[in-house]
């Protein structure tokens, strides 16, 4: 039996077996996931910001950050059993919300995306395929057993990467 595992805000999760990984609310959050076809391990964060350098607690939610959120999750899918070689990423969210007249406020959304590009470029990591940026919100889910991405919005309906 499938089972549906939600990822919250600030969080990731990995999944094998034929589980989805599902996440709700992606508007200048990042949903990055990560998908080994081989061994069918999949992996998703749900990021909120571009980098943890802004943390002000000591112990804070690594999940939140983009430069954090990556290697960690990285790490449990190889402890899990997926290769690092045979890894793909595909990228969703990271929209601009909200805009203000003459300003282009903390560009938040356009930031994850970059900083998550970023990471996966230094990890050697490919991008296989992204649905980022725009102005709409997009819930996203994961199938472990194919590594399909189905994303949603209500402006644009679903299509799959």
């Amino acid at each position: 039996m499938t089972e549906v595992i939600k990822v919250g805000m600030a969080d990731w999760k990995i999944a094998r077996s034929g589980d989805l990984l599902k996440t709700t609310g992606l508007g200048s959050c990042v949903g990055l996931t990560l998908y080994d076809c081989a061994e069918r391990i999949a992996g998703m964060a749900h990021i909120m910001l571009p980098s943890s350098e802004i943390a002000r607690e000591e112990n804070f939610n690594r999940a939140k950050y983009a430069d954090t959120a990556l290697p960690d999750m990285l790490e449990a899918m190889i402890a899990a059993g997926a290769s690092r070689r045979r890894l793909v990423a595909k990228l969703a969210g990271g929209a601009q919300m909200f805009a203000f007249a003459g300003q282009d406020t903390m560009r938040i959304g356009p930031r994850n995306v970059e900083t998550c590009k970023l990471m996966l470029e230094k990890l050697d990591i490919p991008l296989a395929a992204e649905d980022t940026g725009a102005n709409y919100g997009r819930t996203i889910e994961l199938d472990s057993a194919t590594g399909i991405l189905t994303i949603r919005s209500i402006q644009n309906g679903t299509k799959e990467l």
